[in-house]
Formats: C-alpha cells, sequence, structure tokens
C-alpha cells in the first residue's frame, strides 16, 4: 500500500511573486505569509495550504487555448454565483479568454501573470 500523501503547497512561476500573491490574496482571502519577498512570496490559510509565487527570470505566460506556451495546470475555485464571482475577479486584473468550453456550467479566467483558472460551480 502507497503512503497517504496530503497535498500543502502548490507553486506557481510569474515575474513578480509579491504582486501575483496580492491578487490572489483579493481573490481567495487567504492570508500572506511572512516571510514573503519579491523573489518568492506566499499564501495560506487555516488548514495549512500554502500557495507559492516565485520569480522566473524571462517567464513566458501560458496560452489558452493556444498551447504554444503549454497551461501546464490549472487552479479549480468554486464559488457560489459566477457571474458575481467573475466580475469581481475581473476587478481585481483577472483576464478572461475568448474561448470558453464551459458554457453555464464554469468560466476560464487567467491570473495577472497568464495562469488560466476555472471558477466551477459549487
Amino acid at each position: 500500500m502507497s503512503p497517504r500523501m496530503t497535498l500543502r503547497a502548490i507553486t506557481l512561476d510569474c515575474p513578480d511573486p509579491l504582486a501575483l500573491a496580492a491578487f490572489y490574496e483579493q481573490a481567495t482571502g487567504l492570508e500572506p505569509h511572512p516571510e514573503s519577498d519579491a523573489e518568492f512570496a506566499g499564501l495560506t490559510d487555516e488548514n495549512g495550504l500554502f500557495i507559492g509565487f516565485q520569480r522566473v527570470d524571462d517567464y513566458q505566460a501560458p496560452g489558452w487555448p493556444d498551447q504554444t506556451v503549454p497551461q501546464q495546470f490549472h487552479l479549480d475555485f468554486a464559488v457560489e454565483d459566477l457571474d458575481r464571482a467573475e466580475a469581481r475577479l475581473l476587478e481585481l486584473g483577472a483576464g478572461k479568454p475568448d474561448h470558453q468550453p464551459g458554457g453555464a456550467r464554469w468560466r476560464v479566467l487567467t491570473d495577472p501573470a497568464g495562469h488560466p483558472f476555472c471558477l466551477v460551480r459549487g
């Protein structure tokens, strides 16, 4: 039997860790990690989940749906109201690609560094 694995951290490459951490802090309400700096910033929740943002020189944002620079992964966030959540995230600096394959079930947005993420009814 394999040992149980518990996800504790997710780290995203980006050009500006503090700016991307600020976007996700406003979007999720997660708390800033006290040791965040211009090279590596992080957010935490009360359950120990950590989202990190690390500076990468010559960062290239993933494309959606174009895969010239593949998305490699994406985050899904459950929300009660897709329209309200989308509007709030667009105000915070998210982008909304034209290609929306989810119809009324989910929305694809991009964070300020270009990472696609989904809002799902939940």
